[in-house]
């Protein structure tokens, strides 16, 4: 088993990239390299960047590929608010993505800060 793969936020992050490919599995075609490129490119960052970071020597390193996938998280926040204006997302979908992003948000911030010291 890699490193990565025992970390509860990883998991969580691969958990949320199946959500973001289902729901914008029915986006328009004419935003297949728009929204839906942008929302799943976010999507996997964040399982991706925990996973190079668990590779680093150092806490610092790991620390700063938790605050890249962080930063996916919020990457993804701004289409998702886009996709459900015209109705690309339900409000149910919506509200999921926010929630779960938020979850994995407090959970990369539990885990860096188990890192200092």
């Amino acid at each position: 088993m890699f490193n990565h793969e025992k970390l509860d936020a990883w998991r969580k992050s691969i958990l949320f990239a199946d959500l973001v490919y289902s729901g914008t599995k029915i986006f328009p075609s004419d935003e297949r390299f728009g929204l839906t490129n942008q929302m799943r490119r976010a999507a996997v960052s964040i399982s991706s960047n925990l996973a190079e970071g668990c590779s680093r020597r150092s806490k610092a390193d790991f620390r700063r590929f938790i605050e890249i996938a962080v930063g996916s998280v919020f990457e993804l926040v701004s289409p998702a608010e886009i996709a459900r204006n015209p109705g690309f997302l339900s409000p149910t979908q919506h509200r999921e993505l926010r929630d779960s992003g938020l979850e994995i948000v407090r959970m990369l911030a539990g885990l860096s800060g188990s890192l200092e010291g």
